[in-house]
């Protein structure tokens, strides 16, 4: 029987979980009480876990323990009295009446720290290599056997800009127009030779920025897009023995090119987009610019196809914490090899940029004290600034929450000028505008939903959440998810 000293635990009865893969199980007591904790084999009965009162439902208490694998005994202590759940499968054991419940080994391929809170008795859903090997094995030949050609809508603009032209006045029209990124125009060489995207303004703000001097109009007007390219590659030691900057390879894709190769080239080269370039004459002159590609438009294609058919392919049906996708937060007492940055609103702006070029994101959640998801600051963002003229502030004084008020009211405003000009977006477009600023889902959504939402244009990531709360768990981005899909 246990003590009356709320510790039943003996010496002889501890155990170590030293090497052992662990998994969080959520337990629940749902008959109320004051004060509430449980214990159980999967501490040694050496530890009271403290568990929390459900926001909205007064008699529900939570806690989440890392379990490790095997069978397990446990038991709540409730205002002073050991007690067990009558309504969860028990039996006698040593110390009276206990809970039990099994566990199952975790997936090799699943990475720890992105299992989430497992309700007791709920096993991990997988499928075998042989499944998996054949879903992937289909989605890459539906990729190869289609072309770009598939990617082009109807009709559309698309956006160009020529090297010599100033940087800020670039960047108005970026805002303007409401993309994060446009190729370049060399009219010297007569060919498209790169790209300039908000990655650049991030950079230039801190690069002038750590100067000490507060940012100026006139000071992003001295450099054209061509000169601060060229300040950049020498930055970089991308150049050659005389000193001389060494041009970067425009990454494009012709509209004959298959949908596979193209999601490789995002992949390798860690890019957004990737210009649709033409030309009828064999050396190349003279290209047309027929369209910006995204990962999200191929993933749009892929989804169309295979919807239909999603039962034949168990994979698309697993919940994403069942596989290895995504960057997920670490739980306490874990460690990650990849760190998971998050914002507070009064965050300064100089931070957020800092931690977007360190952690090499391209969005980070804004949260709460909780961790509960507000917001999320993308690169994109940025460009904003340059509209608002918000850039000629100290970027320490401004914080991120006032920089997404400035964003939410110039994108109102840009997409309510030209819904009235009657100026809309073709559905294929990537840059399609969002009445949110972010896009959530669930652990337990499959993979196939994941998917479709990414599909939709605009969108690069999910931020995954958990149910109620929003408390920010995980992040999946469109890279994520064709890693996974191409192995």
């Amino acid at each position: 029987m246990f003590g009356s000293d709320r510790n039943p635990a003996r010496d002889a009865g501890r155990v170590s979980t030293a090497g052992m893969v662990l998994l969080p199980i959520q337990f629940t007591w749902p008959h109320g009480g004051d004060d509430v904790s449980i214990s159980g084999s999967f501490n040694g009965w050496t530890e009271l876990v403290r568990m929390s009162q459900v926001e909205g439902c007064p008699n529900v208490f939570k806690a989440v323990c890392a379990v490790p694998h095997g069978s397990h005994e446990y038991k709540f202590f409730v205002d002073g009295e050991w007690r067990h759940d009558e309504q969860q499968p028990h039996r006698n054991g040593e110390y009276g009446i206990v809970n039990t419940f099994d566990t199952l080994p975790v997936p090799a391929e699943v990475s720890q720290h992105q299992i989430p809170a497992v309700i007791l008795n709920q096993t991990i859903p997988r499928i075998s290599e042989e499944d998996l090997r054949a879903s992937r094995y289909q989605i890459s030949a539906f990729l190869a056997a289609h072309t770009v050609y598939e990617l082009l809508p109807e009709s559309g603009k698309v956006v160009a800009l020529a090297v010599d032209l100033p940087v800020k006045q670039a960047f108005h029209i970026l805002a303007e127009q409401g993309i994060p990124v446009a190729p370049l125009w060399d009219f010297y060489k007569g060919k498209f030779v790169g790209v300039i995207s908000a990655s650049d303004f991030i950079l230039i703000l801190r690069q002038l920025g750590n100067h000490g001097s507060t940012l100026t109009e006139e000071e992003l007007e001295t450099h054209t897009i061509s000169a601060w390219k060229e300040g950049k590659a020498r930055r970089n030691g991308q150049v050659d023995g005389h000193g001389r900057p060494i041009p970067r390879h425009l990454i494009f894709a012709g509209p004959g090119d298959n949908l596979k190769d193209v999601a490789l080239k995002f992949l390798q080269n860690g890019v957004a987009t990737i210009p649709v370039i033409h030309s009828s004459l064999e050396d190349g002159s003279f290209p047309q610019l027929l369209h910006l590609a995204s990962l999200s438009g191929i993933l749009k294609c892929v989804c169309r196809y295979f919807k239909h058919c999603s039962g034949s392919f168990p994979m698309l049906q697993l919940p994403i914490y069942a596989i290895p996708l995504g960057t997920w937060v670490p739980r306490i007492g874990e460690s990650s090899s990849r760190s998971f940055a998050m914002l507070r609103p009064t965050s300064s702006l100089s931070s957020a940029l800092n931690m977007l070029v360190q952690a090499r994101v391209s969005s980070i959640p804004i949260v709460d004290d909780n961790d509960s998801l507000l917001d999320i600051y993308s690169r994109s963002d940025i460009t904003a600034l340059a509209k608002g003229r918000a850039y000629t502030h100290n970027l320490n004084e401004m914080t991120v929450y006032q920089v997404t008020v400035i964003t939410s009211v110039l994108t109102f405003l840009l997409f309510r000028n030209l819904d009235a000009l009657q100026l809309g977006q073709d559905s294929n477009s990537p840059y399609e505008p969002r009445t949110q600023r972010f896009q959530m889902c669930l652990h337990t959504d499959t993979l196939l939903k994941v998917m479709e939402q990414l599909a939709n244009p605009g969108v690069r990531r999910l931020v995954i959440v958990e149910a109620g709360s929003n408390r920010v768990e995980g992040i999946i981005s469109l890279s994520d998810v064709f890693r996974f899909l191409l192995g």
